[in-house]
């Protein structure tokens, strides 16, 4: 995969990263001081009704600033709080948001902007795209899992008891706002998780940036503003180049997925909220690096590489005792999965991921070695 130049700036403290999808194109504005901004949201159009949806959480952190922010763009808006956590993404949750929408008249031109984590903007997005058979949405992520991954790419969806994002459409936002200043509000544990999506970009597309991380890893635990810039825009860069080849997961778009086919199997096996998605993926690529090894496409020195960062970022590498059993039978209703055939992203040397089978003997083998 091509390593993109340092994007253009905006201005001296923002930068911004271009998502190439024709007349649904749109820019990531990454910086500091961008929430509160009323600059920052200026491909919105003006004076439609804006409805925020964020959660318990966030709301009270955030909110205000937005709002005050919004008021010189639309001539009304509105707030919708939800419970927090990923046992609350689901259709009972997904229903306040449409009755907010109905209860305060909104219409076609209605803004929705998801201020929040991944739940949210996932949850955003999707009734953004069915309330009325689609409004316009703007992503406000919080956290740095939201910013480096969920909020990019116009992927929005609910889980399903069965399986996780189960439910759902693609439908790109009209911006992403990703303001930096709300990372320090984060709980550590949310800030590693947030990490393990940051790492995974580097073993399937770009071995520099898998170097820089290691290098500067420490930086990133402390929270170094610095650090967190050249993460997110990094991050941002190389899901911007795939998702611009393939918006909707057609082949390449689902390198992205690296560690997600065991980690979604852990979510939905623990009960979601149990682990928080991040941490999942942590351990998935754990497994996913175990496995291209068994596959003989990985050398197990650059395997142990991986599961030596991970476990450096402060998450796990073994997964819960499921039994393998359970795990394969989770895995199987993965997206991914084709005639009932588990399709996983394994690495073919750093820097390279593809999608395959394999077979479920070696699948049992790794799950012995890391979850089973």
């Amino acid at each position: 995969m091509q390593v993109l130049a340092t994007p253009k700036l905006r201005a001296p403290s923002i930068e911004t990263v271009s998502i190439d999808l024709g007349e649904r194109s749109y820019p990531i504005h990454i910086g500091q001081g961008l929430l509160g901004d009323p600059g920052s949201y200026d491909a919105v159009p003006r004076g439609s009704m804006a409805v925020i949806v964020s959660n318990a959480t966030v709301a009270p952190l955030y909110a205000a600033a937005l709002e005050a922010a919004l008021k010189s763009r639309h001539r009304q808006v509105e707030l919708v709080t939800l419970p927090d956590g990923e046992d609350h993404k689901d259709w009972t949750t997904l229903n306040l948001i449409f009755d907010r929408l109905l209860a305060v008249g909104a219409d076609r031109k209605t803004v929705l902007y998801a201020l929040g984590g991944g739940v949210v903007g996932d949850m955003t997005g999707f009734a953004a795209a069915s309330f009325m058979r689609g409004v316009p949405f703007v992503q406000v992520p919080t956290t740095l899992l939201a910013q480096v991954d969920s909020s990019v790419g116009g992927k929005t969806g609910i889980n399903h008891p069965r399986g996780k994002n189960m439910i759902g459409a693609f439908h790109q936002p009209l911006c992403v706002v990703a303001d930096l200043d709300s990372l320090r509000s984060l709980p550590a544990r949310e800030l590693r998780a947030g990490l393990a999506e940051v790492i995974k970009y580097g073993p399937i597309a770009d071995v520099p940036f898998l170097d820089w991380i290691e290098a500067h890893l420490d930086d990133l635990l402390a929270g170094d503003p610095a650090a967190l810039r050249h993460a997110v825009r990094r991050s941002c860069e190389i899901k911007a180049l795939v998702v611009g080849a393939d918006e909707r997961e057609s082949g390449l778009r689902a390198i992205l997925n690296f560690g997600h086919t065991f980690g979604h199997a852990i979510e939905a096996g623990l009960g979601y909220g149990v682990w928080l998605h991040g941490e999942a993926v942590g351990c998935g690529m754990a497994m996913a690096a175990a496995l291209s090894s068994r596959l003989g496409l990985l050398a197990e020195s650059d395997a142990q590489r991986l599961v030596r960062l991970i476990e450096r970022a402060g998450l796990p590498v073994r997964g819960p005792a499921l039994g393998a059993d359970r795990y394969l039978a989770l895995m199987r209703a993965d997206k991914k999965a084709e005639a009932g055939e588990i399709r996983f992203v394994v690495l073919d040397g750093l820097g390279r991921a593809v999608l395959r089978g394999a077979p479920d003997d070696i699948v049992r083998q790794v799950l012995a070695q890391h979850g089973d």
